[in-house]
């Protein structure tokens, strides 16, 4: 698959996470397979107005790479502003987004907000194009809800206006985050253009890979919530569409990962920022372990390195 004239390989990508897919976080997943990755939802007015917070959201790394800027706003000339100043950070291409479902993004007009006016989406979409020289790709839900599916046409509005590459969530804004993905919708919006489709949602393992692949027929995957204390996702869905084995990491390796994640977060990060948001991904990391309510309580209270060195050693001892 090509985002524009850039080659991807793989079958599965990170998804942009406001929050939680920090740099630290890509670049570990994109050490672990990943196939490419976008960044944090980023304020258009904040990056025009020169705001420092939206600055650290589109910095990025080498390491990074293939990685997009995802910007969200509703005006195009701002839009257009901020992809042009988003340039200066290097990225491979820029998303806009168009289905972030947050009150504090769609009640201001942006993110998913624009599921309700696809000529105002396609406007957007037109500006971004003209005023940056990378690839421009979009991300989209099903609609605003049951009652107005609107991917398959707004699709069509963004590979007209320029698009090189749709991302759709398989939900409307209205189900956030369930129920199930609505692969139909998928399928009709991969049906409705030429350029690549990228599958969004409930995608969490191999299987579930190959699921949305075949019932689609996507060009490509991307993996948000199961990537979570997870970067060894992406390892086990290349190696499942390649009718590979796959055996997940021992207990001891996945917290080396998550000490090396901790420790990207402090190079990139405050200490004390980093300490605090060091809590949701160390709880994160205990899924799915015997004693993992118990962990992550533990993991609420974590105020320095040495707290998570003794929730991983108790781990350790209560899944021998």
């Amino acid at each position: 698959m090509k985002i524009g004239n850039i080659e991807i390989t793989g079958y599965a990508a990170l998804a942009p996470m406001a929050g939680v897919a920090d740099r630290a976080m890509r670049e570990i997943c994109m050490g672990h397979g990943a196939a490419f990755c976008v960044g944090e939802l980023t304020s258009s007015r904040g990056v025009t107005l020169g705001d420092k917070k939206s600055s650290a959201l589109l910095s990025c790394s080498d390491k990074e790479r293939p990685i997009g800027s995802q910007l969200f706003g509703s005006e195009p000339q701002i839009m257009a502003d901020a992809a042009k100043k988003a340039l200066e950070f290097c990225p491979d291409f820029i998303d806009i987004n168009m289905g972030c479902p947050a009150p504090k993004v769609a009640g201001n007009g942006g993110g998913s907000a624009l599921l309700k006016d696809i000529d105002l989406a396609e406007k957007i979409v037109a500006a971004v194009v003209k005023a940056v020289d990378v690839p421009v790709t979009v991300k989209m839900r099903t609609g605003w809800d049951s009652d107005n599916i609107v991917a398959p046409e707004l699709a069509k509005r963004c590979e007209s206006a320029g698009a090189q590459l749709i991302t759709i969530h398989g939900r409307t804004r209205t189900q956030m985050y369930s129920p199930g993905v609505d692969y139909k919708t998928i399928a009709d919006v991969k049906k409705a253009v030429r350029i690549p489709v990228v599958a969004n949602g409930d995608v969490t393992d191999g299987k579930s890979a190959k699921h949305m692949y075949e019932t689609t027929g996507c060009d490509f995957v991307s993996v948000g919530r199961a990537a979570q204390g997870n970067p060894f996702v992406f390892e086990e869905i290349n190696a499942y569409m390649e009718n590979r084995d796959y055996a997940p990491p021992a207990l001891e390796n996945r917290f080396k990962v998550l000490f090396l994640q901790i420790g990207l977060m402090h190079q990139y990060k405050e200490p004390r920022t980093a300490i605090l948001e060091s809590r949701k991904h160390t709880a994160w990391y205990m899924q799915g372990l015997k004693g993992a309510a118990a962990l992550r309580r533990m993991c609420g209270e974590i105020n320095s390195l040495r707290d998570i060195e003794i929730i991983c050693e108790k781990a350790l001892e209560q899944n021998r």
